[in-house]
């Protein structure tokens, strides 16, 4: 392996980092989630609202370590096609850029099976598509190589001259090192991502675009080592939710020249993103698990004539009310549509006799702040095991 004219104590391309037993707890963890992930069933359209979610969740984390102040929400309206004021303009396309890349690179990991090992060609192409259409906000040109030396806060970038061997000794460096071609373990995959991210930040190729660049490639490399689509995004989350704690690790790796602590840092926060994501899937579980328990409920009710019409109207107001909160009468009459037109026309006394008809099924709970859906009697169906 060849090497600079210069050296720069920081960047050796070898294993400056021991895994702590933390670390390993937390990668096994981490494995042991995204397996629960992947096994778990979801429905059609909730998992694209999850794919969508994720998308605006990875590309408002990236842009926003980087400054760009478009909030979760505004990127969504955007992306239902609400235009933006033209001040901000640069700020919808830097976003849309991100948004565009992602789903370019899930699209060639997982429909078109293009797996490529990192090179110089990937890095740059991952850079132009940060930099697309950004004109004079965009301080380097998408796509290539600094050609000036540049400082970020106090660290003082590897000479221009130099970045391209730098980039060069990483990409086979990170071949020999992680195995990708020869048996990768899951916590040689993960680590790869979050060493190769370390590195772009060090080596710095671009002008501008760097950080984005390496989160990137982080996302490539997640979701190459089998993280699901709907979880990939969650190490960006995590450094923008920590943003002075991710500055702080890189800044303390760098003066150590040691990634420990930078690694901990990262895979504890991988960690609690995917349980984050698991307890979503969970919880659209349960709420089809009690669906389907109350239409079984429901079903085994033996009734004719107006008792028919009695029973599918508590069915539905029971699948309406919420089991997370709980709301009063006159709440609970204003729920959805298809409440306030079935009890249109009935007695006030209605709703009530509805309510304690479902509280005496044991379905409903009540109690001084309202009503709510007794959900947690489905516990009684899951697996035991002893609390400790």
């Amino acid at each position: 392996m060849s090497h600079t004219s210069r050296t720069y104590p920081h960047i050796q391309f070898k294993k400056t980092w021991k895994l702590t037993e933390t670390a390993l707890y937390h990668f096994g963890q981490c494995d042991a989630t995204i397996k629960a992930i992947s096994n778990t069933p979801i429905r059609p359209d909730y998992r694209a609202d999850l794919h969508s979610i994720a998308l605006i969740k990875g590309a408002q984390a990236t842009t926003a370590i980087e400054g760009n102040t478009l909030t979760y929400e505004q990127i969504r309206e955007i992306q239902k096609g609400k235009k933006i004021s033209p001040s901000k303009e640069y700020l919808q396309i830097e976003v849309q850029n991100i948004i565009t890349a992602l789903n370019g690179i899930l699209h060639e990991l997982l429909v078109q099976k293009k797996i490529e090992t990192i090179n110089p060609e990937l890095i740059r192409s991952f850079h132009k598509m940060v930099g697309k259409d950004l004109g004079d906000h965009f301080k380097a040109i998408p796509g290539r190589f600094r050609n000036n030396n540049v400082t970020v806060g106090n660290y003082l970038a590897p000479d221009y001259t130099d970045v391209q061997n730098l980039i060069n000794q990483l990409c086979a460096w990170l071949k020999e090192e992680f195995h990708y071609e020869s048996d990768q373990s899951f916590t040689e995959a993960i680590l790869q991502a979050i060493v190769t991210h370390i590195y772009i930040a060090w080596i710095h190729p671009f002008s501008d675009g760097n950080g984005r660049t390496a989160r990137l490639l982080e996302y490539y490399l997640l979701l190459r080592a089998g993280v699901p689509d709907i979880a990939s995004h969650v190490l960006s989350n995590h450094y923008n939710f920590t943003r002075s704690e991710y500055y702080r690790q890189i800044e303390n790796a760098t003066l150590k020249k040691d990634l420990t602590e930078f690694i901990d840092y990262a895979v504890q926060g991988f960690r609690d993103g995917l349980y984050e994501t698991l307890a979503i899937i969970q919880e659209n579980q349960l709420q089809i698990t009690w669906r389907n328990y109350i239409y079984g409920i429901f079903d085994n009710k033996k009734a004719t004539g107006k008792a028919t019409i009695a029973i599918k109207r508590r069915r539905n107001l029971i699948l309406r009310i919420p089991s997370d909160k709980n709301i009063n009468e006159t709440e609970i009459s204003e729920l959805h549509p298809s409440i306030i037109r079935e009890y249109s026309g009935l007695s006030e006394r209605t709703l009530s006799r509805d309510l304690e008809e479902l509280i005496i099924m044991d379905l409903v709970d009540k109690n001084k702040d309202g009503y709510r859906a007794k959900v947690e009697i489905l516990k009684k169906y899951m697996a035991l095991r002893l609390n400790q």
